[in-house]
């Protein structure tokens, strides 16, 4: 075990899997020479050079229209999103092209592409810096959406949406770059935990806390924080979007009654809708209390002195925990 921060792990992931496989590539603005403006891909470049670790201009639909080009020649492209905000124009080459290749030639040719989004607020940048698209791309048929949210789950989670046949869209939480934790880097790629697996990672009883990417920290801290008042918070990790690993939600719910999803997305038409939808059509009867939802707001992104106020907390976390008792 080595113990990483959630960027060196990603680092370390992919460096792995390009040693594993040399039709692996990595490209993005900056990636290169600079290591990304988070510097993810710190010295990539230098170890396996300008052909693997590729500079691209600034233009994101010709970043992800060229990884295309390159799976359908038997790579597997590696593409760095420098921002959130930044994902938009390249949303056509995604949703159009890079979603559908699969369907539309009949399961003929397969798209192994990985769409790096370093997502979410909390690092005092304005809007296109920090937001929060994933509801955009889980709404696409044809792409896997997956979010990690530690060091441990960064360097598995990379690893299997590089060996991935199909386009994965990778999200990232910025603020959580620097956080540490330990990492096994000598698991062989078939040992890997499933990339669609959702995870409990603090067992409870009396409500199911939902949370994926930045939030999931959040929720943690939030289920410390309520113990020392005698609830009991069993805080699930998703991990996946697309696909959704609804049997270990529903196993909670079921057993909780109680329900509370977290993000840092609008709450409106957010993901946690979609979830709230499926745990009240499985878990009807055992539901004690409606499904609850904390997240932004539905504003653009505010100035970076103003984010606190937006960005879901613990406070908000455990009044929504105590509305789920008040019925």
């Amino acid at each position: 075990m080595t113990t990483l921060t959630l960027g060196r792990a990603l680092n370390e992931g992919m460096r792995r899997a390009m040693e594993d496989d040399p039709k692996v590539l990595v490209m993005g603005e900056d990636v290169g020479r600079l290591g990304g403006v988070f510097r993810v891909t710190d010295g990539l470049q230098k170890d396996f050079g300008e052909e693997r670790v590729i500079d691209t201009p600034l233009a994101e639909s010709g970043i992800v229209g060229t990884a295309i080009g390159l799976a359908l020649r038997g790579y597997r492209p590696v593409c760095e999103i420098q921002f959130d905000g930044f994902v938009f124009p390249a949303a056509d080459q995604i949703i159009t092209q890079l979603a559908k290749m699969h369907l539309r030639s009949l399961g003929a040719v397969k798209l192994p592409v990985v769409v790096r989004i370093p997502c979410g607020g909390g690092i005092g940048a304005v809007e296109h810096h920090s937001e929060s698209p994933e509801a955009y791309f889980a709404h696409t048929a044809g792409l896997r959406v997956v979010a990690c949210s530690n060091a441990a789950d960064a360097y598995t989670m990379i690893r299997r949406a590089i060996a991935s046949p199909d386009p994965v869209i990778f999200f990232e939480p910025k603020r959580r770059y620097w956080d540490k934790a330990d990492v096994s880097t000598e698991v062989a790629l078939s040992d890997l935990p499933d990339l669609h697996a959702a995870q409990v990672v603090q067992p409870g009883d009396d409500v199911t806390v939902l949370a994926y990417g930045p939030s999931v920290k959040t929720c943690l801290e939030a289920a410390a924080a309520a113990a020392t008042e005698g609830r009991s918070l069993e805080v699930i990790d998703l991990r996946s979007l697309n696909p959704l690993d609804m049997d270990t939600v529903e196993a909670s719910v079921a057993r909780t009654g109680r329900c509370v999803v977290v993000h840092e997305a609008p709450v409106f038409a957010g993901f946690g809708a979609e979830l709230a939808a499926r745990i009240t059509e499985r878990c009807f009867y055992r539901l004690e209390a409606p499904v609850l939802r904390v997240g932004g707001f539905s504003t653009p992104y505010p100035p970076s002195r103003l984010e606190d106020h937006y960005l879901p907390d613990l406070d908000r976390v455990l009044d929504a925990v105590d509305r789920t008792f008040a019925w």
